[in-house]
Parts: structure tokens; sequence; C-alpha cells
């Protein structure tokens, strides 16, 4: 669900999502998001124009997929629609082999992604339901070309693009560009439009004429909220407070401290709409449109939960798993190599761990509130 950056130091950032199903199993608010993306996915399908004939197939993609769970849903409900359509125009597209593009970087775990769509796991894949579907897999980020020129009819994407090609710089006083200020978040807002920039160019080569995207991303939306910031505790705040105080205690170094950056970047609904509002930009050039863009926000499940049965101890147990599913690789990943690795994986257990004994001591506040925008765009 991401690309592979490198450090400001060179040091190779190994982002990767929990594997072997634990990714999809970790985070059902992913999933839920996808959900509430489902009927703009549906409408992007009914307004394409040029749809296939003859032995023509339908081709999507899915892109940051991660293994592939959170999406079967989303996936499932577009094979029924296209099958049950029976006007006129959609005879022969209604009956068309459907293709379903899975792409992520190539560190992603598609052995867990191949077990979940062939039904080797408790997840209900939709492979079987239905005739002549055909899932494949690519390990091409959004970052590079994934398929053939023209040859695309409806992309989508979610909770994946916030990860940047690299990391812009270390941040000297936080973890993430939400607490960055001055030259470093100029310098973080400058790498991501180039990132958005390259995203679209890609994918308006590969789409075909009146071919659609959908991308919900994460977002700062008209509030000013984000990921984890929906009211409450600032859930990036948190991680920074328990890192300087690792900081602290000597348990890590200064470097240490500063190469834990992540390289995502939030952007606005101003940031995400320039490439589509300005004629001299290539991607207006390449004849992408922005038909629809909005925010919402989706509550994170555990919270949700814990208003229901009040048990402070299963909460903080539940919400940590879905954390560390998509940033103990980061926090890993700046740690010194020359600490031996037990030590590595002992000051991560410490990590997490201090933080579901915050969330297990005074769960008040917390929770991964979903801020996301939800883009809808043509090619012309």
């Amino acid at each position: 669900m991401t690309d592979t950056p490198q450090s400001a130091s060179g040091q190779a950032d190994n982002i990767t999502m929990s594997g072997g199903g634990l990714y999809s199993l970790a985070t059902i608010g992913a999933k839920h998001v996808i959900d509430n993306a489902t009927p703009m996915v549906l409408q992007a399908l009914q307004q394409i124009k040029q749809l296939p004939a003859g032995n023509q197939p339908w081709c999507f993609s899915d892109m940051g997929c991660a293994d592939g769970g959170t999406s079967l849903d989303l996936w499932r409900n577009v094979i029924k629609f296209i099958r049950q359509q029976q006007t006129p125009e959609w005879s022969a597209a209604s009956s068309a082999d459907i293709q379903i593009v899975y792409a992520d970087q190539a560190r992603n775990d598609f052995n867990a992604l191949v077990q979940i769509l062939h039904g080797l796991t408790d997840f209900e894949s939709y492979l079987h339901e239905f005739e002549n579907i055909h899932a494949l897999e690519s390990g091409s980020s959004f970052y590079l070309p994934i398929l053939p020129g023209q040859s695309l009819d409806l992309g989508f994407s979610a909770t994946a693009m916030h990860w940047l090609s690299s990391k812009p710089c270390d941040i000297s006083d936080h973890v993430h560009m939400v607490g960055a200020a001055g030259d470093e978040l100029a310098t973080f807002a400058k790498h991501a439009a180039s990132d958005w920039q390259t995203i679209l160019l890609h994918r308006a080569r590969e789409l075909k004429s009146g071919g659609r995207l959908i991308l919900v991303n994460f977002a700062i939306d008209e509030a000013g909220q984000y990921l984890g910031n929906t009211g409450g505790i600032n859930m990036f705040d948190n991680f920074n407070r328990i890192w300087q105080d690792f900081l602290e205690q000597a348990l890590i170094t200064e470097t240490e401290y500063k190469a834990m950056t992540l390289p995502q970047y939030y952007n606005t609904v101003e940031e995400f709409s320039q490439p589509f509002n300005d004629p001299d930009n290539a991607v207006y050039k390449a004849g992408l449109r922005l038909s629809e863009i909005k925010t919402a926000t989706v509550e994170c499940p555990f919270a949700a939960d814990f208003e229901q049965h009040n048990d402070a101890e299963k909460f903080a147990q539940a919400y940590i798993p879905t954390i560390r599913s998509w940033n103990e690789s980061i926090f890993h990943g700046a740690l010194a190599t020359d600490r031996p690795a037990q030590e590595r994986r002992d000051l991560i257990e410490n990590y997490y761990g201090t933080y579901q004994n915050q969330v297990a001591q005074n769960p008040q506040g917390h929770g991964m509130g979903y801020v996301h925008a939800y883009l809808s765009i043509v090619k012309e």
C-alpha cells in the first residue's frame, strides 16, 4: 500500500504493511472507507461512455492494494453491477471478461494477496462467485507505469497515496508533516505536489478516453482535521511525545529520533485540485478533469466499539495493532543498524507497549478517525 522511499541519510525505509493477511484484519476502518466510496465507484461505472465491445475485456486496477482484503466487497459490487446490466448499450459489456490488476510496491506481501483472492483464508473472495473474472498482480507501485496505454477503464485506490515516493527530509522536532513547519513543511509540500503529478500522469496514459479514476486519499479537511486528529488526543502528537521521551531517557539517539520521519503527506482539497485547475499543467493537458471532490470522516471502529463495551484493556489491545500495521516498519527502520537485532525488537515492543498502556489506563480521547478526500476523475 505504499512505495518504498529512502531516508534523507540514504538508509532504506522498509515501508511495508503487516503481512500474512494481518493488515486487513487490523484495519477494519480502511474497509469502512472503501465501503463509503463504493457508491462513487458504481456511479463512475455508469458514466463510462466507451463500454467494452466484441471480445474486449473490462480492465480495472486496485492500486496500493496491500493484501486485498479490504476491497473484496468493492469489487464484488462492481462485478454484480456489470453482470446485472440489461440495457442494449450494455449487451456486450455486461458479459465481457473482467480483469482486475492488483498493484503495489514490490515489497508487498503478494502471497497473502493471492491466498485471500483464491479463498485460502477466512476472507470471502468473489473469484468463485462469477465467471470470466481474472485477478492479476503487479509489483509496480502507482509511482510507476502499471498498465499499457489506453487500456484502463477504471482505476481505484484507497488509503495509499499519502505515502511519498521518498522522504524529502527529516523533520527536526516531530515524526510527521502535520507537525512540521517552515522550510521542512515547504520541502514536504513541494515533494508531495511532484509525486501527485507523477501518479496522475501515469494514470492519464493508462486510461481509455472517457475512463475514470476514483481515488480516496488521506487529507486535511476544511476544518483542519486529519487521520487521528478528529477530536480528543492527537495521534501523531502522541507518537512524537513517546519518541521524544525515549530520546530524553537515552533509549534512542538524536539521529534515531530524527530518522523517524514518516514519508507521508496529507493534501488539502486545494492541493489535490490544483493540477486540474491549471490549463498549463501537464495533468490538465493530458486530459484529466476533476469531476468531484469531497471530504468525509469515518469513525475509528475501535473507539466506537469501546463506547459499547467500555473495557479499556480490550480497546487498547484492539487499537494498537492497527497503528502497528502501517508504521512499525518505519520506527524499526529509524533505529541504528549497528544495534543488535534483539535490542531493536525490544525497543519497538517497548514503544508500542508504552502506547498501549496509555490507552488502557486512560482511554478517553484515543482513536484513529479516518479523514479522506474522495476524488472522481475522468479522462476527456
